[in-house]
């Protein structure tokens, strides 16, 4: 079987040597970018599995960048930032990244949320199949795309589908904060709980659902969320 590849883009060459040593050692395969044009030109000729991503880029915007990578890419999408502050946190996992980690981090802390996140898409694939449908919805997660029933297509990201596909599998059952960190991985805490609410409010945009009478997903204070949705999966 094939390593699973891990392309890292940052403009120091330091930084990038490290996660590649780590990562190898780890047994993945690694690419290094200093550049965001150079990294997308390559995208054109291999898909990664999972994308470790700075935001301080210098030819063009991070957080541009990765909102685009989260739409087109079905690579799992980690930033790695000298950003601390809790906003620049909160807009990268809006736009779509999976995680989110502060510099200077620890190359073994960076290799644990890696395989993590390749654990989820690994665990995810094995049980369900790649299309749901429910309530004039079809979800595709080979494709990243969620269909209305008159055909308009939506896209959703890599961290969007983990969360939605968490809830297609326990339709009308309560799913804990708990268990949502257990099983999509991450530190629990403020910053996870944080991480689940931006994600579960893209979803309900992209479902068009009303965010203060949501029909599909719903919130049980204090508990958790219960998703009411008739799922059939194909």
């Amino acid at each position: 079987m094939t390593a699973p590849l891990v392309t890292i883009l940052d403009d120091e060459p330091e930084i990038r040597s490290i996660l590649s040593e780590a990562l190898e050692d780890a047994g993945f395969r690694t690419m290094g970018f200093g550049r965001a044009t150079e990294f997308e030109a390559a995208l054109k000729t291999f898909s990664p599995d999972v994308c470790l991503v700075d935001l301080g880029l210098p030819d063009k915007d991070g957080l541009t960048l990765v909102h685009r990578l989260a739409l087109e890419q079905g690579a799992a999408l980690i930033i790695i930032s000298g950003r601390v502050q809790v906003q620049d946190r909160v807009t990268g996992l809006e736009l779509g990244a999976d995680d989110y980690i502060i510099k200077p981090f620890d190359p073994a802390e960076v290799v644990a949320r890696v395989r993590a996140r390749l654990r989820n898409g690994r665990s995810a694939a094995k049980t369900v199949s790649n299309t749901a449908s429910f309530n004039g919805w079809t979800a595709f997660f080979d494709r990243y795309i969620l269909k209305d029933d008159t055909g308009i297509e939506t896209p959703f990201s890599h961290a969007e589908g983990e969360v939605l596909r968490l809830f297609l599998d326990s339709p009308k059952r309560l799913i804990s904060r708990a268990h949502m960190q257990e099983t999509l991985g991450g530190t629990a805490g403020e910053s996870f709980d944080r991480a689940m609410d931006v994600r579960i409010s893209r979803l309900r945009t992209k479902l068009r659902e009303d965010p203060k009478n949501p029909r599909l997903i719903k919130t049980i204070y204090g508990a958790g969320y219960i998703f009411l949705g008739d799922v059939t999966w194909s």
